[in-house]
């Protein structure tokens, strides 16, 4: 004889008790698991952050062996008077590698022979900020901010690029206490006093 678990009586009201509270376990569990895909698919407001625009003029050069890397790259902005550069790409090796780690109050000096894997940053008369990964013999890699004393091994060849439109400058941030980069448009030199231009014929 089949069971009637939805019959009348204290047996049918216990079962729907029971088939409630299961329910309700499961459109809970249901919420758990849907509610985070739900926020991930909502966007979250974002405040634009000011971007200018520039062309780009490239140089290359390399660097040769007992060159301090920084020193010349410092050099080389000061000679072209650079306002706002960045590194486009740099290979080559050290024999002294001098950063400064993450979170650290003076330098971190190496030494011995080293893959240069990474050198990024930006170039500017008014301040620069460029951080250096190398690379040991046995592959293991660390990197930092550049300091003076990072010495060429055999080559350091380099490609900077210059935004001709803009102006690095270096100014305290109220929050990192830091002086960070602050990007304006470059300002284009005034036309000398009491020259007009000339007006089209006719």
């Amino acid at each position: 004889m089949q069971k009637n678990w939805a019959g009348s009586g204290s047996a049918g009201l216990t079962f729907k008790a029971h088939l409630f509270r299961i329910m309700r376990r499961l459109c809970f569990l249901l919420l758990i698991l849907v509610a985070p895909a739900v926020r991930a698919q909502q966007k979250l407001p974002v405040s634009m952050v000011p971007a200018l625009a520039s062309p780009m003029r490239t140089y290359a050069l390399r660097l040769r062996p007992g060159d301090d890397l920084r020193q010349q790259l410092l050099a080389f902005t000061e000679q072209h008077q650079i306002r706002a550069g960045a590194m486009v790409t740099c290979v080559g090796s050290l024999t002294t590698a001098t950063l400064r780690l993450a979170n650290q109050a003076g330098p971190t000096v190496y030494k011995g022979y080293f893959e240069i894997v990474s050198l990024v940053g930006t170039l500017a008369v008014g301040g620069s900020h460029l951080h250096l990964a190398v690379a040991d013999s046995t592959g293991r890699t660390i990197g930092g901010h550049l300091l003076d004393g990072n010495i060429i091994y055999t080559t350091a060849e380099l490609v900077v690029g210059v935004l001709e439109e803009l102006d690095f400058r270096r100014e305290t941030d109220p929050v990192s206490t830091y002086k960070e980069l602050v990007v304006y448009p470059l300002a284009k030199p005034a036309a000398p006093a009491g020259k007009t231009k000339p007006k089209a014929q006719k």
